[in-house]
């Protein structure tokens, strides 16, 4: 009975879920000018840059180091915060930049991150919901991710909105490089109406969480940018529906962790925001070949990979496809916590992390 009454409530995670479009494009209203240019404030000529983060925070910062590489031909890593701290040394040299990334400001180990940073002399640069917090005030450059309070412990709304922070800094340091990104900012304002596409994918998303709500063991795997994507989702569904989930680079899960799938309650779920390699190809059917789970594709349909379930938007923009992919995981997420009755906005034992 009182499950019932709680289901008929939309949880704090949903209704932020369905905030994005909005914040999408309040993020493009505020850095995008109108005649293309990102007003963003960077340092110059800068030559390498290293992200810190935790989390789903992380996870941003994974795929924005992909950004910063293939867009802005800046060399870039993401490495956790709390793995940072623990470096006896860092690299401090001309033309560093260390980004920050925290929904609340106040995580404290990306603080205490920066503050090490800092020590070194580097320049800093953070991303962050929160202004004003400790880390705005604390990092010589700044972008607002404009997402406002998010209540719900599962980071959803501030994730996608990190995602389009990082996305727009990678191609302002592009601009100042003289790379034309034109169409990257003709796509990026696309970028509210495919989310709001994305909504309507919701029921076909419940009919896949009620099948994944089935398994005792979900595997996400991926390839290139995407594997941000299959780590997001792997953390989104273990945090709420407490469910064993791994995530892998689809040629590495090839590497010993593909003997999992040798227990019968596990399901394979491939996440890609592009075209499937010939190698991604090869690999899936030799999963299929020797085990034979079921495998749910994220992401444009395939005949050449049999899957047991498909979730996909039509969009041929990897870039933006991110931003759906991100959308759908999330929903993923709700629904199979939905499934198993278990506190959405407040899953056991968690808090937000700022500790």
């Amino acid at each position: 009975m009182l499950f019932n009454l709680f289901k008929k409530q939309k949880s704090c995670m949903e209704i932020e879920i369905y905030e994005q479009a909005d914040i999408a494009q309040t993020i493009l209203d505020n850095y995008l000018t109108k005649d293309g240019d990102i007003n963003i404030e960077v340092p110059s000529d800068i030559n390498r840059i290293i992200i810190i983060a935790s989390g789903s925070s992380y996870h941003c910062a994974r795929y924005a180091a992909e950004l910063f590489s293939s867009i802005s031909k800046i060399e870039a890593r993401a490495i956790y915060s709390s793995e940072f701290l623990l470096e006896d040394t860092i690299a401090y040299q001309e033309g560093i930049l260390y980004i920050f990334i925290t929904q609340s400001g106040e995580t404290t180990d990306t603080n205490r991150a920066l503050e090490k940073a800092k020590e070194y002399g580097v320049q800093t640069f953070c991303i962050t919901n929160k202004e004003n917090s400790t880390i705005w005030n604390a990092a010589d450059f700044k972008m607002a991710c404009h997402a406002g309070e998010e209540k719900s412990i599962a980071a959803t709304k501030s994730f996608t909105s990190q995602l389009l922070c990082a996305t727009l800094l990678a191609l302002k340091f592009a601009q100042d490089k003289e790379i034309d990104v034109y169409d990257y900012i003709l796509d990026l304002k696309t970028i509210p109406s495919f989310i709001t596409s994305t909504y309507g994918l919701h029921g076909k998303i419940k009919n896949l969480a009620r099948f994944l709500s089935k398994y005792k063991h979900i595997i996400f795997t991926a390839d290139g940018k995407s594997y941000a994507l299959a780590k997001e989702a792997s953390l989104k569904i273990k945090e709420t529906s407490y469910i064993n989930t791994n995530s892998s680079i689809l040629g590495e899960f090839m590497h010993g962790h593909v003997a999992v799938l040798n227990n019968k309650k596990s399901v394979l779920v491939y996440i890609l925001n592009d075209n499937l390699t010939y190698t991604a190809i090869k690999n899936l059917g030799n999963i299929k070949e020797s085990y034979n789970p079921p495998i749910c594709v994220i992401g444009n349909r395939t005949n050449q990979v049999k899957s047991t379930y498909n979730i996909n938007i039509e969009c041929d923009k990897p870039v933006i496809k991110t931003f759906c992919i991100a959308v759908i995981i999330q929903l993923l997420a709700l629904e199979t916590a939905l499934k198993l009755r278990k506190n959405i906005d407040k899953p056991h034992g968690l808090n937000k992390v700022v500790r």
